[in-house]
């Protein structure tokens, strides 16, 4: 017997989501492999501009430098020493997932070519509000010059949102390119296509179409494989973590497609095999939507899939609102389970018995069937009616922050924990943050859109809402003061024994809070502001009848490193902390449970910025 799951909206609008393609991209499960950074053997006749270290840093204050630190692991150009040259794969790719950390320096610019042809900017866009085809992330624009002046640029495509961490930071990239197609003649059939392209975990393409190659394409001859190509003549950047997913082996195919349905409640697989079904067919596909009227049913299908490269593959069976099973070569493959079930299998080449059943009993759910294929070598896709579900897609409820600039929710962060009074504060300048009243804390940062609030407002809603671009999470959160005993006593977990009150807060004419809160005997006023242009937060904590050993901490990660002018890196370089104002304090960088900690003992006033 199958559990019943307790339920749910965030459950049910994510597999809508999914089967609309909306929200999640290919997965990578091809033939993988991480570019060896050890030396420079992967690419050909490197230049000179191009070096490995074990590490580097970025100077806010200097164009276009880096500082590499001697070793290996990280892949850095400075073309301001030496002249600037492309560097190119040995190897050549079709369909691709490229995914890597890049660091720009501040001003720079450089760009990643797929196929040596197609380029994915990457700018230094940190606080830029415009965006366009050479702004980071952007596709950069073709190029003919016999179109008249002015339009000799064109068919290039910005970013969804801006995004980009400042200069010195790791930013990530992910890529999901398909090839172009041609005919056994070699005439083209498909344009190459971007399906998704993702900065910093946030969407800012998806199915582009790339009608030829970019300007400063190494050939403007398209063709069905090419090199991989950073380009190198035009500022300083650096590489790591380059992972590529190659894939190259042929889709399954189903055929010999029937059905047959079964009307009422199956909760076991079994139990429909001595009833005769309401109605059978042929089918040329994969399908949920069979015009059955009523709510419960189940659906068995038959057929033939085709195999043309033996080998492992792997099943996805997406069932929201229901149950499904998936045997193919006379195996159970995917076992009936309910929502979400997944399975692999090693198949020989050949035509193998493939069987399906999809059993819906939730009266509330829309039919949604969805089976998806992946394998090594094998981007995965769906091989089922790929139409189903999208008439199901809720449409989001996205805030601006000049429409409502503070927002109190519900916020789920990472670690499935949930802040219950949270406000989230929104800025023009397209940077945000979420404030914890419970732990007088800041939550989490982010950079792009405001808020979707369809978790909270569509239908009965469940109070949450969610940030809308790329966010930092600052961990749990625990109170930001504390009263220590010593600089090496453990942070407070909790509010026990603080005597914490949170008392709101207050707003200013342009609807910036003052978060308001008693701890340790004390009056902490609390006051985030925006920095200009975006490129972070200031923070500034004051404290009335300060008392003795109290201390604040303003970060935590797996490692901060100290810089210049009051300056520190945290979380292998994921922000800047800078030190501004703390009344003649000394900053303490301690080790607690192989974890950093940013601490400062408390004389009044502590004030910092954030810079992201």
């Amino acid at each position: 017997m199958l559990k019943s799951k307790s339920k749910p909206y965030k459950r049910f609008a994510a597999a809508c989501a999914f089967v609309a393609g909306i929200a999640w991209g290919p997965t990578a499960a091809g033939q993988s492999a991480t570019v060896p950074l050890h030396d420079l053997s992967f690419f050909q006749n490197p230049g000179k501009s191009w070096q490995l270290a074990a590490d580097v840093t970025a100077d806010l204050g200097k164009a276009n430098i880096l500082h590499p630190a001697k070793g290996t692991g990280v892949l850095v150009n400075m073309p301001s020493k030496n002249k600037g040259q492309d560097l190119v794969s040995v190897a050549e790719y079709g369909d691709v997932d490229l995914e890597l950390d890049f660091m720009m320096a501040k001003g720079s610019n450089s760009g990643v070519y797929l196929q040596g042809r197609y380029e994915i900017q990457l700018e230094d866009s940190w606080g830029k509000s415009n965006r366009s085809a050479s702004s980071n992330g952007g596709v950069y624009e073709r190029w003919d010059e016999s179109r008249p002046k002015g339009l000799q640029g064109f068919q290039g495509y910005a970013p969804r949102q801006n995004v980009s961490r400042a200069p010195g930071l790791w930013q990530h990239l992910k890529v999901s390119f398909q090839a172009p197609r041609f005919d056994a003649s070699g005439n083209k059939t498909e344009n190459a296509k971007l399906l998704r392209v993702e900065l910093n975990g946030v969407t800012i393409h998806e199915n582009v179409e790339l009608f030829g190659p970019t300007r400063g394409a190494i050939s403007n001859t398209e063709k069905a494989t090419g090199p991989l190509r950073f380009q190198g003549d035009h500022g300083a950047v650096a590489f790591r973590n380059i992972l590529i997913s190659h894939f190259t082996k042929p889709r399954p195919v189903l055929t010999n497609l029937a059905y047959t349905i079964h009307g009422g409640r199956y909760d076991q697989s079994r139990q429909y095999r001595n009833l005769p079904p309401e109605a059978e067919g042929p089918s040329g596909i994969l399908t949920s939507n069979l015009a059955y009227k009523s709510k419960q049913f189940l659906v068995r299908y038959t057929g033939t899939l085709q195999i043309k490269d033996a080998g492992d593959y792997t099943f996805n069976l997406n069932t929201p609102g229901g149950a499904g099973m998936v045997s193919i070569n006379n195996k159970e493959v995917v076992p009936m389970n309910e929502w979400d079930s997944k399975g692999s299998t090693t198949l020989p080449a050949g035509n193998i018995p493939f069987e399906l059943l999809y059993t819906k009993y939730m009266d509330w759910a829309a039919p949604v069937l969805n089976l998806k294929v992946s394998g090594p070598g094998l981007r995965e896709f769906i091989i089922s009616d790929t139409e189903v579900g999208l008439s199901d897609v809720v449409d989001p409820i996205l805030v601006d922050a000049q429409d409502k600039p503070v927002l109190r929710s519900f916020m789920d962060i990472p670690g499935n924990y949930r802040v219950t009074h949270a406000v989230s504060v929104g800025s023009p300048a397209q940077l945000h943050y979420t404030y914890d009243m419970d732990h007088g804390a800041l939550v989490q940062l982010w950079r792009g859109g405001f808020i979707d609030a369809t978790p909270m407002w569509h239908e009965r809603g469940d109070g949450s809402s969610r940030p809308v671009g790329s966010v930092k999470h600052f961990g749990k959160p625990t109170l930001s003061i504390a009263k220590l005993t010593s600089e090496q006593a453990a942070w407070a977990t909790d509010t026990t024994g603080s005597s914490y009150r949170q008392k709101g807060y207050s707003l200013t004419t342009d609807e910036q809070p003052t978060f308001l809160y008693e701890a340790y005997g004390v009056n902490v006023q609390d006051a985030i502001r925006v920095l200009e242009n975006g490129q972070g937060l200031r923070r500034e904590v004051n404290v009335q009848n300060n008392g003795a050993g109290l201390y604040m901490r303003l970060a935590e990660g797996s490692k901060i490193e100290e810089m210049p002018k009051g300056m520190y890196l945290v979380d292998d370089k994921a922000y800047y902390v800078k030190i501004e104002d703390a009344g003649g304090a000394r900053p303490v960088v301690r080790t607690v449970a192989g974890r950093q900690e940013l601490i400062i003992p408390v004389k009044g006033k502590v004030a910092y910025s954030i810079l992201f």
